[in-house]
């Protein structure tokens, strides 16, 4: 184990086919103390860029190919069955966690991809097995609006580490999970794969209700990861709450907390994703 905690992360940040949170997801990484990198797509699965070459592997949120036949499923084929030299990119992605023990994560359209994969749940370490997918949401249109997300804290995901609560943005049109069967659900949630789930903000309970849970999400399951925690996505976006001034309410914020003597925040709550990656990766590697 390397304690250098002057180690520099490096993020890779694939963009193109319609990924667009490209700018923001890189300012993440940043902000958290890591260098960021972002290159198209195809020159990683075409072997121009080596992804070994960096500790954390960021699928981003957007809409590839327009979301014409299912968020995510084009992305995920090419993935699948795309070589790089000999070996298939899905096999990169396997030692990439597994033996290099980096990080993988998708957001929005990169859970999408990440699920339709079948890398998660990724049961038993088996990352070819779709068990679950994402589907229109319930509304019957696309959804941007604010959720409040319970953190389980029983999960093994790295990134969530200390957290309870999230307040961030949801922007999708398919963003409702679902599962194969009750079998696969009941893992899910018998072992913690599940990172967080919508909540009544009142009651900071677990709910169906809309638009509070915006999709209709199965168990209100707002993301996923894998047994490593190491591989981990999620519906919700965390790069688009870096700063305080982001939050719609800002203003109103402010205030009650001024009224109350508490300390104004500079930076918002996603952030904290991003920099558990990063301190993770600098005490480990």
């Amino acid at each position: 184990m390397n304690n250098n905690k002057t180690k520099k992360v490096k993020a890779l940040i694939p963009t193109g086919l319609g990924f667009n949170c490209e700018n923001e997801s890189a300012k993440a990484f940043e902000l958290a103390g890591a260098e960021s990198r972002i290159v198209d797509i195809r020159d990683i699965i075409n072997g121009r860029i080596d992804i070994f070459d960096f500790d954390v592997l960021m699928f981003i949120g957007g809409f590839s190919f327009g979301d014409d036949i299912g968020s995510g499923k084009a992305v995920s084929n090419l993935l699948r069955f795309k070589k790089v030299g000999d070996r298939r990119f899905i096999d990169l992605l396997k030692e990439f966690v597994i033996e290099r023990k980096r990080i993988v994560l998708g957001i929005c359209n990169g859970f999408q991809v990440l699920i339709k994969l079948g890398i998660l749940p990724g049961f038993d370490r088996n990352y070819e097995e779709q068990n679950c997918t994402l589907t229109l949401n319930d509304s019957g249109r696309y959804e941007d609006r604010w959720v409040k997300l319970k953190i389980n804290e029983k999960s093994p995901c790295i990134a969530t580490k200390g957290m309870k609560y999230l307040n961030i943005p949801v922007r999708h049109g398919e963003g409702k999970l679902i599962c194969e069967n009750d079998k696969v659900l009941n893992r899910i949630m018998d072992n913690n794969h599940h990172i967080a789930q919508y909540i009544d903000h009142r009651s900071d309970e677990m709910t169906m209700k809309y638009p509070l849970n915006p999709n209709g999400a199965v168990n209100a399951i707002a993301g996923l990861c894998d047994e490593t925690g190491r591989i981990f996505g999620m519906m919700p976006h965390p790069e688009a709450y870096l700063l305080f001034l982001n939050n719609p309410q800002w203003q109103r914020i402010r205030r009650e907390r001024r009224d109350n003597g508490e300390e104004i925040p500079v930076y918002g709550e996603g952030l904290k994703i991003f920099k558990n990656i990063v301190e993770y990766l600098k005490k480990n590697y």
